[in-house]
């Protein structure tokens, strides 16, 4: 399986990777299939089932209005987010919708998008699309999984076994952390480096570069849009956004005869985080890093650093995102990022590795030292469990981010303390992860039937 940075990190919109980015994904591809067979003109009436978690938590994830505006041929990195919502509204109110952006059809919300209280075998993500011609004839329908991070496969593949189509040789490819060391070794290669080998396979440096540096200004554009905004996140919940006011906050901090905080440090990198996940929250455009839920903990790291540096400069931004890269391929590769999955711990323990290795790259860790760091990142969020009250991408997984911010700095220094050598391999973490995904309740991987979601509700 040949995994790309720009697999791990896309422009995309809140509030979910899983239930947002992929059902529109999954939608727009099925557009395009219908396209590509001369279907189009013939459809009359499209058919949505929503299964698993899509349907448990689809409601509060946007998974419904997402799946919709794929049918009407968006895609999460051109969808202009602030104009979900009125089209949705104006569906529903004249009962069209443009397919592809062409022929209008008949679509009734309570009869044509439907959710279905049952899992399919492969994966708990599951939609399945069906296209009907006139007196009801099907003339095309196939089912997608959404297995995180934005990632969908269609049923074909999922049967196959072969998830990845991609079948491009790498210069380095490696499957696990002690391949990706011994590469680092034997070729004296920082993983950064190595990173940016591989992906000279699929394009050039200058692009890589480029395409880097433009998902950095979208990082960086989420967490202003995520300081301008106040107010209550939708949902229902009342949650209140944070981040304007604590910037304000920070902000005093360099006024004359202001005592400041000895923990502003903490408090700078707990708003980038939550800058970034309450724009996710309300729908807002951002990337995925590796998924939505967890999109905060890679930038907030990032941006402390470009900002406090006074010797940050480009090179960093890319060093940072290839080396994160590396433990986002290893963690997708052996385990999952998929907190409908494995629980929390795939999305925000994921991220947290991630951001870990980064900053200790930048930070001029070796290789052991960057395994380490991601290894404690991991490590410390083993069983996190997936529970978002009421469905939505808001308590806990707002202030969660925050925390594993913080996390994954502690993390990369106290790997950079050592020389490496460490107990347990990243290897072995990540397999746990694994291992105790599949032994986690269902309730507790992003359903909201079990954990903090329904003890919200009983207080």
């Amino acid at each position: 399986m040949a995994i790309s940075v720009f697999d791990l990190f896309k422009i995309g919109i809140g509030p979910s990777s899983s239930h947002t980015v992929g059902p529109m994904r999954a939608a727009a591809l099925f557009v395009g299939a219908l396209r590509e067979r001369r279907m189009l003109e013939r459809v009359v009436r499209v058919e949505v089932r929503l299964y698993g978690s899509l349907s448990a938590t689809g409601i509060g994830h946007g998974s419904d209005n997402a799946v919709v505006m794929g049918l009407m041929g968006e895609w999460p990195d051109t969808i202009d987010p602030l104009q979900v919502l009125p089209r949705i509204e104006t569906l529903k109110q004249s009962r069209k919708l443009a397919l592809g952006a062409g022929p209008e059809i008949a679509f009734d919300w309570q009869r044509d998008l439907l959710l279905l209280d049952e899992n399919l075998p492969y994966h708990p993500n599951a939609l399945t699309l069906t296209a009907f011609a006139s007196d009801e004839y099907e003339l095309l329908s196939n089912t997608y999984y959404s297995v995180g991070g934005g990632f969908v496969v269609d049923a074909e593949q999922a049967a196959s076994g072969v998830l990845d189509q991609d079948v491009t040789e790498l210069p380095y490819d490696f499957s696990s952390a002690a391949e990706l060391l011994d590469l680092c070794q034997r070729h004296n290669l920082r993983v950064s480096e190595l990173m940016l080998a591989n992906e000279k396979a699929w394009r050039s440096e200058a692009e890589i570069r480029s395409s880097l540096l433009t998902l950095w200004q979208a990082m960086r554009d989420c967490v202003e849009q995520g300081l301008r905004h106040e107010g209550i996140l939708p949902g229902g919940l009342n949650v209140q956004r944070r981040a304007a006011k604590l910037h304000r906050s920070l902000l005093e901090l360099g006024k004359p005869n202001v005592i400041g905080s000895t923990l502003s440090a903490m408090e700078w990198v707990n708003l980038f985080a939550l800058a970034v996940n309450e724009e996710n929250a309300a729908g807002g455009r951002m990337v995925t890093a590796p998924t939505n839920g967890a999109a905060g903990i890679i930038p907030a790291v990032l941006h402390y650093y470009m900002r406090f540096n006074p010797d940050a400069c480009e090179d960093d931004v890319i060093n940072y995102l290839l080396s994160a890269a590396a433990i986002g391929i290893l963690c997708k590769k052996n385990a999952s990022i998929s907190g409908a999955e494995v629980g929390c711990q795939g999305e925000v323990g994921s991220a947290c590795a991630m951001a870990a290795a980064g900053l200790a790259e930048i930070l001029g860790a070796t290789p052991e030292q960057l395994e380490n760091a991601a290894e404690i990142g991991l490590e410390h969020n083993l069983g996190l469990t997936c529970d978002p009250v009421g469905g939505l991408v808001q308590v806990p997984c707002i202030e969660r981010n925050a925390i594993a911010a913080v996390k994954a700095i502690n993390a990369a220094q106290m790997a950079l303390r050592g020389d490496g050598k460490h107990f347990i391999s990243l290897d072995r973490v990540i397999r746990t992860m694994r291992d105790t995904g599949a032994d986690m309740h269902d309730k507790y991987k992003e359903t909201s039937r079990g954990g903090l979601a329904v003890s919200a509700i009983e207080c």
